[in-house]
């Protein structure tokens, strides 16, 4: 089994894991009501995808 020669320093390991941070989720505009969403899925706020109503939500008077 290969066994390392020397240990990997800690400059040589962070850069190495340099692009591993976590990045922000995309949002895109809901069309229908204006709210920021995720891209392709359903509407929290209204339940429209496509421009169509896809779940009705009760609106709250």
């Amino acid at each position: 089994m290969a066994v390392p020669r020397n240990r990997t320093s800690n400059a040589r390991k962070n850069s190495r894991r340099s692009h591993h941070a976590k990045k922000a989720k995309a949002t895109s505009v809901c069309t229908n009501c204006g709210v920021s969403k995720l891209p392709h899925t359903i509407c929290d706020a209204c339940g429209a995808y496509n421009n169509k109503i896809v779940i009705s939500k009760a609106v709250a008077e």
